[in-house]
């Protein structure tokens, strides 16, 4: 599958960014902060992957 994500960056960079908004939610921060991260990276998550369609 790792192969799939090197042919589409878009796909590559939608997936790091979900990963990174998972991550938000489990950081050492207060629960305010942690949203706003996770919101922000998922936002750019969907953006990504509405791109992809778009193509």
């Amino acid at each position: 599958m790792r192969h799939i994500l090197t042919l589409n960056p878009s796909k590559a960079r939608a997936a790091a960014h979900r990963a990174m908004a998972l991550a938000a939610l489990h950081a050492d921060s207060s629960l305010s902060v942690r949203l706003r991260r996770f919101n922000r990276h998922m936002a750019i998550t969907r953006t990504l992957e509405s791109q992809e369609v778009a193509q």
